[in-house]
């Protein structure tokens, strides 16, 4: 039997964080629901199918409706505070483990460009969006940036660490940061273990030219799970938008729904 796009326990956390409805005073077509406007944006997430291309059968109004919601929900930003809203839920049930994070990057294609891309150098310099993700101990993801494929993923450290909210966790205050952070080779600098360890996170960043004999890289399998759930979203696959806003809509919608996936794993 398929599951729904959108269950019942989804959107009962999302409806809360949805801007009112305006009043129409001279009338005019009912407005596509919230929730038939929501389910074809995670139709389109997920199948990667084009906006025109929204089947009209689903109820969810036209490609370019679904589109615009989309693009008011990002700007009003609901897809932070659902992400937020998730991580808390997992957080006061004790779901999310800070003993340990882990990060990494991947690189997409960026057909038409836009902001946020840059030559790829895994690409023969085409256009692409490199995914920066935090995930903790279970691969859970805690922060999420995008940025051009050609900026190196030591200089996003720092900001990616930074974008943890405090989560709230089952007791004591909320928290944000993990007691160690492993990332491989690329994070190899000087100034990466320095901003760790002023944020009190032990360093646990493999060594260029070194082997393995700490076994660091037995950890980080995590994280390129978590990368390889992003792209099982096929509208996250490539980058087929050229505005910035839109695709990070996408991307922060799909960390949640990692998020809720966990949710329902353990709790549901």
């Amino acid at each position: 039997m398929a599951r729904p796009l959108l269950p019942d326990g989804l959107w009962a956390e999302i409806a809360p964080l949805l801007p009112p409805e305006r009043a129409k005073p001279k009338g005019g077509r009912p407005r596509t629901s919230d929730r038939a406007a929501l389910t074809g944006i995670l139709f389109v997430l997920r199948s990667g199918a084009p906006w025109e291309l929204l089947p009209r059968e689903m109820g969810c109004g036209s490609g370019m409706t679904c589109w615009r919601r989309l693009r008011d929900w990002q700007k009003a930003g609901v897809w932070d505070r659902l992400q937020h809203a998730l991580l808390d839920r997992l957080g006061r049930q004790n779901g999310i483990d800070f003993s340990r994070a882990s990060l990494d990057s991947a690189s997409i294609a960026a057909k038409k460009g836009g902001p946020a891309t840059g030559p790829n150098p895994t690409d023969r310099g085409k256009p692409g969006t490199k995914r920066h993700i935090l995930t903790d101990a279970k691969g859970i993801p805690l922060a999420l940036k995008l940025t051009g494929a050609n900026v190196h993923d030591s200089r996003m450290l720092e900001a990616v660490v930074d974008a943890v909210p405090p989560i709230r966790s089952c007791w004591g205050p909320p928290r944000k940061r993990p007691l160690k952070l492993h990332a491989d080779k690329a994070y190899d600098h000087r100034r990466c273990r320095q901003a760790l360890t002023r944020r009190r996170i032990q360093p646990r960043i493999a060594r260029r030219g070194i082997e393995r004999s700490q076994r660091l890289g037995r950890r980080r399998w995590v994280v390129e799970r978590t990368l390889a759930w992003f792209a099982q979203f096929r509208r996250l696959a490539i980058r087929y938008e050229r505005r910035h806003d839109i695709h990070l809509a996408f991307s922060t919608l799909a960390a949640a729904l990692i998020v809720w996936r966990f949710i329902e794993r353990w709790f549901c």
